[in-house]
């Protein structure tokens, strides 16, 4: 059976991901869709940079702005819907394109990682919620990586949900995230995927990029939209939105508005950070360096031409 063939247009946040793919998709006949872990909430489109429908030009986008804040959502069921949205683009004969700065979103998609529905073991899951509020991220990820020490060299100090469900899924299952995920793969992608990813040579040019976003965002209302997430489960990933979190301290009277935003301008920069770490473990993304690229999307079609013509050979 053909592989679907897949644009997907990663990258850092505020590198330019969504302009670049809003032209690719105006030249290609293409639709997008999010890869982006926040952009899938409602009423927090400031913090997480959602396109506008100006920014959209008029090209269809998908996955966007469709979950209430207070809901989760998994990996799994984000790779679920993609795939269905994705099927329907391609029975269109449109491109599908997916845009986004959430690594595991896009190589859960494109690796064609099979999920398993895993155990739950809710009395066990709040037990070690506990045991990270007492002992502290970093302590967690020590004793994850007696056990597992890909996955603990992979996950975020901040990042407790995931860190507790590799611990949960490994007592339940006495096999670890690692092991679970490289058996997930054996089955081969349904997609051809070109990835494009775009960034700055200059990481401070980045950075500015990023304190001039946070600024407008601020201009935009952004304290108004993070004050309406202000009383969501701490649970939930929306209040734990980069623009949203940092701000909540402000609001309980914990910093000035000042150290609150200057909070919030770098843990932005450290999530890009995080998010070029990621990305730059996968061998197959053809970099644009937007600084020294005199035109990023004729750039990116070249990309996008070479591959396939590749395949016609």
């Amino acid at each position: 059976m053909p592989k679907i063939p897949l644009i997907a247009v990663v990258g850092p946040t505020a590198s330019g991901k969504t302009a670049l793919a809003v032209e690719i998709a105006k030249i290609k006949s293409g639709e997008i869709v999010s890869a982006d872990s926040m952009q899938i909430y409602k009423g927090i489109s400031i913090a997480s940079a959602a396109p506008t429908k100006a920014e959209m030009q008029g090209i269809p986008h998908h996955m966007f702005e469709f979950l209430n804040p207070e809901q989760s959502y998994s990996v799994a069921d984000y790779v679920n819907r993609a795939n269905s949205v994705i099927s329907d683009i391609y029975s269109r004969n449109k491109q599908p394109i997916i845009v986004g700065g959430t690594g595991l979103y896009v190589n859960s998609l494109t690796f064609g990682i099979n999920f398993t529905e895993q155990p739950v073991n809710l009395e066990l899951r709040q037990k070690l919620e506990q045991d990270y509020d007492l002992l502290g991220g970093q302590e967690m990820l020590n004793r994850l990586s007696v056990f597992d020490q890909v996955a603990a060299a992979r996950l975020n100090i901040a990042d407790k949900r995931r860190i507790v469900r590799a611990f949960e899924i490994f007592e339940t299952t006495g096999i670890t995230v690692t092991e679970q995920n490289r058996l997930s793969r054996t089955a081969p992608s349904v997609y051809d995927t070109t990835y494009i990813g775009i960034t700055y040579k200059n990481r401070e040019l980045l950075y500015e990029r990023i304190n001039k976003r946070v600024d407008v965002m601020l201009q935009n209302g952004l304290i108004e939209e993070a004050e309406t997430t202000l009383n969501l489960p701490l649970g939930t990933a929306a209040a734990q939105a980069i623009g949203h979190k940092e701000l909540h301290a402000y609001f309980k009277g914990e910093k000035d508005l000042q150290e609150a935003v200057e909070d919030l301008k770098r843990s932005t920069r450290r999530y890009a950070k995080r998010q070029l770490t990621w990305f730059r473990r996968n061998p197959d993304i053809n970099w644009i360096y937007a600084d020294e690229t005199q035109n990023c999307v004729e750039r990116a079609l070249d990309i996008i031409k070479e591959r396939e013509q590749k395949h016609e050979e």
